[in-house]
């Protein structure tokens, strides 16, 4: 019983406290809208794809010859190795050589990002950059400066470009309804301390509970009062 009034108290302090944690939460949503609308700086990523094939070896027909097992189990190995190849310091400053870029390498290198899709020979080669067109730039040179790379150090023409890169039209950083979501989870948890706190700091005598806990002596009535009005009584 002692529980269910306990559990009663605790929803009653909430509700008590209703306006003060509607007004935290609403200035938490308003500051993750003023933070997402004007202080986060937009960047933008492009991607450009390329696919391993053959080793680009013809027939007398000048026909490419089929990619073999042997030749897939080998890109495959070597996919590691690739996304290693294409942030190299020598690829990368062949490409802010070719572009005439104004950074360093190692500003580049954490621009860029290569993944494989899983259980493919596809490479992705991603770009992020406050400048959409140079992203995108960015993502297709690297493409092509690291193919250019790999047949020279395995003597082979297996990386073809799949799709080139597109200028992005919309950030990729920036989410709106996230990062608000994201300061209105946070608003909540700030109005559940609040209550809690201030239930701390209360020590106010609410009730004949209250007395009871305070000097522990059983409360054994209670006057009620009145309060008159216009010869009515409330």
């Amino acid at each position: 019983m002692e529980e269910e009034i306990d559990l009663k108290s605790i929803l009653q302090s909430f509700w008590d406290r209703k306006i003060g944690m509607a007004i935290i939460i609403l200035i938490c949503i308003i500051l993750g809208y003023i933070y997402t609308t004007y202080f986060v700086s937009p960047v933008y990523t492009a991607t450009a794809t390329a696919i391993l094939t053959s080793n680009g070896t013809e027939e007398n027909d000048g026909s490419q010859i089929a990619v073999t097992q042997s030749e897939v189990t080998l890109n495959s190995s070597l996919l590691s190795t690739y996304r290693g190849i294409a942030t190299s310091d020598s690829v990368v400053g062949a490409v802010i050589s070719n572009l005439g870029l104004n950074m360093s390498a190692e500003a580049l290198k954490s621009q860029i990002s290569v993944t494989s899709a899983t259980n493919t020979q596809i490479i992705n080669i991603s770009v992020e950059n406050a400048d959409p067109s140079l992203a995108a730039k960015i993502a297709n040179e690297i493409r092509r400066v690291f193919a250019e790379r790999v047949a020279e150090l395995y003597d082979m023409n297996n990386i073809k470009p799949l799709d080139d890169a597109k200028v992005p039209t919309a950030p990729s950083n920036i989410n709106h309804v996230k990062d608000i979501l994201m300061f209105a989870a946070g608003g909540i948890v700030l109005a559940i301390i609040y209550v809690v706190v201030a239930n701390l700091l209360d020590n106010t005598v609410k009730s004949s509970s209250d007395i009871e806990k305070a000097i522990g002596i059983n409360v054994i009535a209670e006057i009620p009062i009145y309060e008159y009005s216009k010869g009515r009584k409330r």
